[in-house]
């Protein structure tokens, strides 16, 4: 099958997803980490480990302090570095499951909010996100979603080690 050059053109510049639809991605993955938070028994979401690996509190709040700035940053190109939330909450990690969760859902809010301000040629052009990562802002993005999914599988692994069914991995 032979496709002239602008067909070639058009068809390499439209978009497989939309921004939305990358949202709602985001957004349903963390609905699936959320819910990974939640069957944690509260002492072991902060002290329990295997091999060396930190507690899920720990990996739950590093996903929180890069999304919050991140998708700050995603918008504006203004990055601050990860973990400098300028969201209404205290700034040492959350004693307590419901601390954690509560960050978690301020957090979705905020990615709620600020995505629709992100201006759609935004996702293609190039940054350096937390003054280190010099790539789009689509694949930082990527990474966001990516880091998330890797420490979600860790605490897949603490759940099942614990005798407790983590949420399946495909209901988002």
């Amino acid at each position: 099958m032979s496709h002239s050059i602008s067909n070639e053109k058009e068809i390499t510049t439209r978009a497989v997803i939309n921004p939305q639809q990358l949202l709602e991605h985001w957004q349903g993955h963390r609905r699936l980490t959320r819910r990974v938070i939640e069957a944690f028994p509260e002492k072991e979401l902060f002290q329990y480990s295997i091999g060396g690996m930190r507690p899920f509190s720990e990996l739950a709040m590093e996903m929180i302090r890069i999304a919050g700035p991140g998708i700050r940053g995603a918008a504006t190109g203004e990055w601050k570095g990860a973990g400098e939330l300028d969201l209404s909450f205290e700034s040492p990690s959350p004693e307590t499951k419901e601390g954690i969760l509560r960050l978690w859902d301020l957090v979705t809010e905020e990615i709620n909010n600020v995505w629709p301000q992100i201006p759609p040629q935004r996702f293609q052009e190039t940054d350096v996100a937390f003054g280190q990562y010099e790539q789009a802002v689509y694949e930082t993005i990527f990474y966001f979603i990516d880091n998330e999914i890797h420490h979600r599988g860790q605490g897949y692994v603490y759940l099942r080690s614990l005798a407790i069914e983590p949420p399946p991995f495909w209901e988002r």
